[in-house]
């Protein structure tokens, strides 16, 4: 019999994807409810990575843990993870997730919202059933899920607010701060601390350390991706400048340019989406590229990323499970870079 090892890149997300699945409801009576619940499994049903969900099981296993009796948290994990984006893509008016339109183009953005809604106590009720309760840490994995959505939203409250006030005076520790809350407590420092409560273990505070530099290394990874031409990664290219997002690549070029080229830059990136032409776009690569921003962000996430994993290296030596050991910090090696 094939261990979960030799597989498990194959296993783990199927998994995890049929147990979100099976949790949304699928026919009704009524038509329109049919269609409610078509929308709600529309991004469920999207290829992504299904990372965090995969962290999460990896990081059950390396402490010792049984990955299945950690597949109903890492679902809701996942389930979370969709939700949010479809609030995520209203709030940053994005045209695409996945390669396809977002949820709010297809359908407009009271259904999409309201599907966003539903998603999120779809989640609560995975998390409240017998698999999850019967865990023995199951009020601590409660607890950190509960810290991981306020912290989320603090950070997006950041990054939105930075954009309805139109400022672009954002200092290279407020743009870290921002990204650790909105992104790297849910994409992996979370998941590695829910996969050590999974298996019943006390997760460590190293543990909790790597975690946020790795996922602080993804994020500007990912904003990276988003300025590199040629790369598809299941975005927009260059969406983040149509959407006028806060990046590092941005802190940078706006803390090197010159006096007349922030007041353009301001201009340019402070119109609203529907409002900006590709010479704008075009004129503001130009600019990242003459002051090598994206090199900048790109080392910075290379210097987090390699924190991140001398130190999850180091915590790792004392996991039980040497080869899930291996393999998670294998996989987040990878991730941190990837091309897409």
């Amino acid at each position: 019999m094939r261990s979960w090892h030799d597989n498990w890149q194959e296993v783990f997300p199927k998994k995890i994807r049929e147990t979100v699945l099976a949790t949304l409801p699928k026919q009704h009576r009524l038509e329109e409810l049919t269609r409610f619940y078509q929308l709600l499994g529309d991004y469920p049903h999207r290829t992504g990575k299904v990372l965090r969900g995969q962290l999460l099981l990896l990081s059950t296993t390396a402490h010792g843990g049984r990955w299945r009796h950690a597949l109903t948290v890492a679902a809701a994990l996942e389930l979370f993870q969709n939700w949010v984006l479809i609030h995520d893509d209203i709030e940053d008016a994005s045209e695409e997730r996945r390669g396809s339109p977002t949820l709010h183009k297809l359908a407009g953005i009271p259904l999409a919202l309201n599907a966003g809604d539903a998603l999120h106590v779809y989640m609560w009720d995975l998390l409240l059933t017998p698999p999850v309760q019967t865990l023995p840490r199951a009020d601590e994995i409660l607890r950190e899920f509960v810290w991981m959505i306020h912290r989320t939203a603090e950070g997006q409250h950041l990054d939105l607010s930075w954009i309805d006030e139109k400022r672009f005076d954002i200092s290279e520790e407020a743009y870290l701060e921002m990204v650790t809350l909105k992104t790297a407590f849910y994409t992996v420092a979370c998941p590695l601390r829910m996969g050590a409560l999974c298996a019943d273990q006390e997760p460590s505070e190293d543990l909790w350390k790597a975690g946020r530099e790795l996922g602080v290394a993804f994020q500007i990874r990912d904003d990276v991706l988003n300025l590199s031409p040629g790369i598809s990664y299941g975005k927009e290219f260059a969406g983040d400048l149509y959407e006028g997002k806060r990046t590092l690549i941005l802190v940078h070029l706006f803390a090197h340019a010159t006096a007349d080229e922030k007041t353009e830059l301001s201009e340019r990136l402070g119109r609203s989406r529907s409002l900006k032409r590709p010479e704008d776009i075009e004129r503001i690569l130009e600019l990242i590229e003459r002051y090598d921003s994206l090199t900048y962000a790109q080392k910075v996430a290379d210097n987090k990323a390699k924190a991140g994993l001398r130190q999850l290296r180091e915590v790792a030596a004392d996991f039980p499970e040497k080869r899930a050991s291996a393999t998670l910090i294998g996989l987040l090696q990878t991730l941190s870079h990837r091309n897409k």
